[in-house]
C-alpha cells in the first residue's frame, strides 16, 4: 500500500446534486437535523443538504483536499447553517454531535475504510443514522462490451486502485464495516447509476470516463500503470464507441443506512 491520496475532478463534483446523486440521504433528511458530510468535495451536495435541513438545522462538510474546501466555502457564503472544514475521515474529532453522518463515494478512496467508519459512527448522536453511498467498481458494466483499448485501461485503473489499498468492491463490504463499528438496523439497497442512450444526460454521464482518463492520466503514467500512447488509445476508442455503439452504462452502487445504538456516541477508544 503506497499511502497515495486521490484528488477528485472538481468539474465532476460540482455538477452533483442531492436528489440526483444521493437519493437515499435526500429521503431521510428533515428540517432541523444536524448533518455531517464526510468527503464533501466541492460542496455541491452539501449545499443541497443545508437547504433540506433549513435554518433550524446545521451542516458540516469535511474534506481532506484543501482546494476543494476553499472552493466549497466560496460557494456557500449565503448559507448561515453550513460550514466547511479541512480534515480526514480517519481522524474525525466529533463525539455524538450529528443526527445524520453521511459519506458518498468517499470510502472507495480510503485504505483504512474500517477506521473511517468507526470515526463516523462515533460522530453520530444516539439514535442517529449513518448513510453511506459507494461503488463496486468490479461490477461496473457496459452494453455492448467496450473496445479493447478502454477495457485494458479500466483493468489497469482497478489494479492501480488495489495497489493503493483502495477496495474496488467497497459497496459490498460497507455493511460488515458498519456492523463492526457497533451500528445496527443495517440496510443495504442497490443504487446503480444507469445511463441509457435515450436519457437526456447520456452524453454527460458517459463522459465520466473521458474525465477520469484526463484527470488521472498523469498520475497513472507516473505510477507506471499506463503510458501516454495507451491512454490516448483508450480515450479515442472509448469516445468514438460511446458516440456510436454504447447503449447502456451501469455503475454498480449501494446505499447503506444504519442506526446508532443509544449511547454509542462519544466513544473515545479509536483516536490513536
Amino acid at each position: 500500500m503506497s499511502g497515495q491520496q486521490h484528488r477528485s475532478d472538481p468539474a465532476i463534483l460540482d455538477r452533483r446534486t442531492l436528489r440526483a446523486d444521493h437519493r437515499r440521504l435526500a429521503d431521510l433528511l428533515r428540517p432541523g437535523m444536524r448533518v455531517l458530510d464526510v468527503g464533501c468535495g466541492t460542496g455541491a451536495i452539501t449545499r443541497d443538504i443545508a437547504e433540506a435541513v433549513g435554518p433550524g438545522g446545521s451542516v458540516v462538510g469535511i474534506d481532506r483536499d484543501p482546494a476543494h474546501v476553499e472552493r466549497a466555502r466560496a460557494g456557500a457564503a449565503a448559507f448561515l447553517n453550513l460550514r466547511f472544514e479541512a480534515g480526514d475521515a480517519t481522524s474525525l474529532v466529533y463525539d455524538a454531535e450529528f443526527d445524520v453522518v453521511t459519506a458518498a463515494r468517499t470510502l472507495q478512496w480510503i485504505a483504512d475504510a474500517g477506521r473511517a467508519v468507526r470515526q463516523m459512527a462515533r460522530a453520530i448522536a444516539p439514535a442517529g443514522r449513518l448513510v453511506v453511498l459507494d461503488y463496486n467498481h468490479a461490477l461496473n458494466a457496459w452494453d455492448p462490451a467496450p473496445p479493447a483499448e478502454f477495457a485494458a485501461f479500466y483493468a489497469r485503473f482497478l489494479a492501480w486502485r488495489a495497489a493503493n489499498g483502495w477496495d474496488n468492491e467497497m459497496a459490498d463490504h460497507v455493511p460488515a464495516l458498519v456492523a463492526a463499528a457497533g451500528l445496527t438496523d443495517i440496510r443495504s439497497d442497490q443504487a446503480d447509476e444507469i445511463s441509457e442512450r435515450d436519457d437526456p444526460d447520456f452524453v454527460q454521464k458517459t463522459a465520466l470516463w473521458i474525465e477520469v482518463i484526463d484527470n488521472l492520466g498523469p498520475t497513472l503514467c507516473t505510477a507506471g500503470v499506463c503510458d501516454a500512447a495507451s491512454l490516448d488509445a483508450a480515450r479515442r476508442s472509448y469516445d468514438a464507441w460511446r458516440a456510436s455503439e454504447l447503449v447502456r452504462q451501469t455503475l454498480s452502487m449501494k446505499a447503506i443506512v444504519a442506526a446508532a445504538r443509544p449511547g454509542i456516541g462519544g466513544r473515545r477508544d479509536d483516536r490513536g
